[in-house]
């Protein structure tokens, strides 16, 4: 599994990428992998405020449908529209180009909680 350097990540396998003032949060490569084909995405409506560790959408597999929880609290800015006509955009390239939405967060502090690549790879076994 692939788990890049640079993202912080949470133990119900989402990433985070900072951009400044920005941040992108996606499902890692573990978790694709684990869910299978996903054929369907839901997601927040841009201008949504999200807060961290609740449901902020969710993706539909085959066999199963599985929440995203968001790892930080803010304003939803963008989200990947790609993905509702091309869900599998994230099970081909979870961490470029099937990110699910970019956010501008709203407490930097909450980042520092996340788990660094390191972590995550331990958690994942």
């Amino acid at each position: 599994m692939e788990i890049l350097d640079g993202l912080r990540y949470t133990e119900s396998h989402e990433w985070v990428k900072l951009d400044g003032e920005y941040a992108y949060i996606g499902i890692t490569d573990f978790a694709q992998h684990e869910l299978g084909d996903i054929v369907h995405v839901e997601m927040p409506e841009e201008g949504t405020n999200i807060n961290a560790g609740e449901p902020l959408g969710s993706l539909e597999a085959v066999k199963t449908v599985e929440d995203i929880y968001s790892p930080i609290t803010g304003e939803v800015i963008k989200i990947n529209a790609d993905l509702f006509d091309t869900p599998e955009l994230i099970n081909n390239s979870p961490y470029v180009d099937g990110w699910l939405i970019k956010v501008r967060f709203s407490d930097k502090t909450e980042i520092e909680k996340l788990l660094t690549s390191d972590e995550y790879s331990k958690h994942i076994g």
